[in-house]
């Protein structure tokens, strides 16, 4: 293990705080990667490719004395923490400049109470392995739609989903949670203990502490009729129209999804996903009208298991390490006039890789009351991405500039409020109408557990003053 240039700071006057560099060394049960190592170079990637940080240490955590002891190590030192889980952030919040970074990567555990339809899991499991897990025994909760999302920053900014029209979003199938807060506690925050704090977690982000694990309810899951129907761009404008009614008049087990995007082959295409949780002959008769808007260049939607209509959004799409920039909004109805801007511009897009996709938050996600969790936006709202991808460092800016220049044209027609977990890190000034009503409420939360602010390497709530 190389040196670590940190100063001590003054009022270190702990066992949790006074750890120098060889005491983490020597009691940390994980792996301490730090600049001078051969794993480094690897272990300080993320998923957004455009993102490139070089923390002063990556602590691989393996359980729950590892991250306090990486977060005591952290105060001794005034050192910033950065908390990676699944690293999906598009934001980049999982690493960080000449700071710690907290990696709950290595911390897979899950055990399934099939009896009680519960599931536990540790903060670093990704979706497809808490599917895998879980699918056992046919049941599951309301995970990403990309399956190698991790399950801790999904549902701690909410957590969008296939299933969320039947169950709620995944921070709506939340029981309880596991935290180490900043000052080395650690706690479980449910509806009956830290019922505060339980709330704040259920939308509010990374702002209260370090989530070791997570309880969920799950529910009956069998398969589903699901797949992607992809049509030829000439159409796109007549499918635009023909998803957006149709996703307004389906019933909760439906989810449907749109995408302006490229070929693999490079043909530009309308992508349009869908599923239907519940029996298959129903599901074939209720999504036949998506299936039949023209002649389709490809349809794969049949019978599949969960696990793999978890994989329909699959990694090819949203590969790791390619560089990545977007903008997100809220929109209440997606009006024929802004149909057209979005497509307007998907006819502008200068990277294969990039794409709009328009679909809404529906069915019971929408009808939970906004102040029932942090995640306050829901009445049915449409969410808007429009994503650059781009291999080719060479052209970032012209590909940042169409995502600005798509979004603010879109942007006069939307609600103002913003899925948080599609925030980028020069928005810091949208966290406030992630949460719009509930910011006060999340801010007094904030000041109660973590009043200095510690963990502020995320879409950041203030202290409440």
């Amino acid at each position: 293990m190389g040196t670590l240039d940190v100063t001590t700071t003054s009022g270190a006057d702990t066992a949790f705080q006074d750890m120098n560099l060889a005491s983490l060394r020597e009691h940390f049960g994980g792996e301490l990667i730090g600049p001078d190592e051969p794993a480094y170079e690897s272990a300080r990637r993320v998923w957004n490719g455009m993102i490139d940080k070089r923390p002063a240490l990556i602590a691989r955590c393996t359980g729950v004395a590892d991250v306090r002891m990486g977060i005591g190590f952290a105060r001794t030192h005034d050192l910033l923490v950065a908390i990676r889980c699944g690293s999906h952030n598009a934001a980049g919040h999982a690493t960080c400049d000449g700071g710690l970074v907290l990696d709950l990567s290595p911390m897979k555990g899950i055990r399934v109470d099939a009896a009680g339809r519960l599931v536990r899991a540790q903060g670093g499991v990704l979706w497809r392995e808490f599917d895998r897990e879980t699918q056992v025994y046919g049941l599951a909760t309301t995970g990403g739609a990309v399956n190698d999302t991790g399950i801790a920053g999904l549902t701690l900014g909410g957590g969008i989903g296939w299933l969320m029209g039947s169950y709620g979003l995944a921070c709506d199938n939340l029981v309880s949670a596991d935290v180490v807060m900043a000052n080395g506690e650690v706690i479980t925050a449910s509806s009956t203990e830290h019922p505060d704090l339980f709330w704040a977690l259920r939308g509010g982000g990374g702002n209260f502490g370090v989530v070791t694990s997570f309880e969920y309810q799950l529910h009956r899951v069998g398969p589903m009729l699901a797949g992607m129907a992809v049509y030829p761009r000439s159409h796109a404008r007549e499918i635009l129209r023909a998803q957006r009614d149709f996703s307004q008049a389906a019933p909760d087990p439906v989810a449907s999804f749109i995408g302006l995007m490229t070929s693999p082959d490079g043909d530009p295409i309308v992508a349009v996903p869908m599923g239907y949780n519940g029996p298959l002959t129903e599901g074939e008769r209720l999504l036949a009208p998506l299936r039949r808007l023209g002649t389709t260049l490809f349809d794969d939607i049949g019978p599949k298991a969960y696990v793999d209509v978890q994989k329909i959004f699959s990694s090819d799409a949203f590969p790791h390490g390619m560089a990545r920039y977007w903008k997100s909004s809220f929109l209440k109805d997606p009006g024929d006039h802004v149909l057209d801007i979005a497509l307007d511009y998907a006819a502008q897009m200068a990277s294969p890789h990039s794409m709009i996709l328009l679909y809404q938050v529906n069915g019971a996600a929408s009808r939970v009351p906004p102040e029932a969790t942090a995640f306050g936006l829901r009445d049915s709202l449409w969410n808007l991405d429009v994503i650059g991808q781009w291999v080719d460092a060479a052209g970032a800016d012209q590909h940042i500039r169409w995502v600005r220049e798509c979004w603010a044209a879109l942007e006069p027609h939307a609600t103002g409020g913003v899925y948080v977990n599609h925030l980028g890190a020069d928005e810091p000034e949208r966290v406030r109408a992630a949460y719009g009503k509930n910011y006060a409420r999340l801010a007094a939360v904030k000041q109660q557990y973590d009043p200095t602010n510690f963990f502020r390497l995320n879409q950041n709530i203030q202290p409440a003053v």
